[in-house]
Parts: structure tokens; sequence; C-alpha cells
């Protein structure tokens, strides 16, 4: 039996990049998977059509992670649909890279509601649902432990509350049997941050491997720690960045 049958997975943000990879991966680990996206129905439906043809369950729901009320229907729909919800991933985020001196204000309050705010409404609608065993999965980023890009200023300083929130957390529903981890991708090769792009070489740099990773790297482990034989991990920040952070 795979390490997921008969549970639900939401993942925000899962349209493309590194939540479409993790979607597929926990479909293909046999949870029921919904996914949000914000712009991009047709690459959601590709996600749906896809974990469908390999004989899983899946669901695109429209919902900006912004969105208060949008994200909380999200969550009812997935529950409605799939009668369940044991494992929520909180994906959706963006950056803007550019000096912080240069960000505007509008920039930075993009990625503020989104890798933050958005995090926080959807772990708040899920846990009206989640029973003993669920899983809140949070998609940080190496740079949210040690910051070493220039260009990522902002979006570091969302990563590390994601990182404290995932620590405070973990200890505030622990009783409730519910953990909460925090993955913390470094360069991994998507649309939003290519490894032929122009603020790949730093980061690169950066990197042991000296290399950019794949989204299925970061789905690897999210699987893991969905899964029964991470019932005693919580409250960790757990990085895939190959290297960026030893």
């Amino acid at each position: 039996m795979a390490s997921l049958t008969n549970k639900t997975a939401l993942v925000t943000g899962g349209s493309r990049g590194i939540g479409a990879g993790i979607a597929k991966r926990l479909a293909a680990d046999g949870a029921s998977v919904a996914i949000t996206y914000t712009k991009g129905a047709d690459a959601a439906a590709s996600v749906v059509t896809e974990i469908e043809r390999a004989g899983g369950k899946a669901i695109a729901i429209e919902a900006d992670a912004a969105n208060a009320e949008a994200v909380t229907a999200a969550v009812e729909k997935t529950i409605a649909t799939f009668g369940r919800l044991d494992v929520l991933v909180n994906n959706a985020g963006t950056a803007i890279p550019k000096p912080f001196e240069e960000t505007r204000l509008e920039e930075l309050d993009k990625v503020i509601n989104i890798n933050l705010r958005g995090t926080f409404i959807a772990t708040q609608a899920a846990l009206r649902h989640m029973q003993d065993g669920g899983r809140i999965i949070m998609i940080g980023s190496c740079v949210g432990e040690r910051m070493m890009t220039p260009g990522l200023v902002a979006y570091a300083a969302t990563k590390g509350a994601v990182k404290m929130f995932t620590q405070g957390l973990a200890r505030e529903i622990g009783s409730r049997g519910i953990t909460v981890n925090n993955i913390q991708p470094g360069p991994i090769d998507t649309d939003l941050n290519p490894a032929a792009g122009d603020w790949a070489a730093p980061q690169l740099a950066n990197t042991a491997l000296k290399r950019y990773g794949h989204v299925e790297d970061v789905a690897a482990l999210v699987a893991f720690v969905a899964g029964p034989e991470a019932a005693y991990i919580t409250g960790a920040n757990l990085t895939v960045d190959g290297g960026t952070n030893a």
C-alpha cells in the first residue's frame, strides 16, 4: 500500500514548479490531491490531468494565496470533494529579486502577502478540519536561515518568519497529534528561479554541489514528512539546498 493511501493533501500554488512536483509526488504516493492556483488555469489543469492519467485523484481550485475568503473556500472545497484534509503544503510563494533600496512598497506588500500572510491564512483554515496525524508542511527557503544572496532581502525576511512560525506552531498544536515542518529549498531550477537566470550565478556559487536542484528533490522530502515514518518529526527546518547552508 502506498504511504498516503486514503489521505488528502492540499498544495497551494500547485500549478507549476515546486508545487506541481509536490502534487504529483503526493498523488503517486496514494493521496488525493487538491492544488490551488492564481493564474495559469491551463497549467493547473495539466497537473490534474497528469495525476489522473497515472490513476490518481486531483482537482484544481483558483484561489489567490493572499485572499482569505478564496483560500478558506479552497479548503472547504477540498473537504467537500474528498471528505477530509490530512496534509497541507504551504507552497505558494514569490520573490522579486532586486536591491532592497530599489524595491517598491507594492512589491514588498506582494512578497509579504503571498509568502507570509497567505501561509497564515491557509494554515488557520486547514487546522479547523485536521485530525490526529495531520501534517502542516511549509515550503520555506534556505535563505530564511542563512542569507548569502544579494537581491533577496525581503524574500529572506518572509521565509525567516515562516521558519519561526513553524517552530511556534509545532509546539502549540503538538498535543493534537499534528506535525508542523518547514522544508527549505536552495536553488531549484524552476520558472521563478531558472538555473540560467540573471540571479543564478551567486546562488550557484554558494552551493557545495555546484549545481541547481530539481523539483523532484524537494517533492521527495515533502512526501517523506507527509508520510507515517515522519510521525516523530515536528518543528524541524529541513534543507534541500545542495549544501548552500553547510
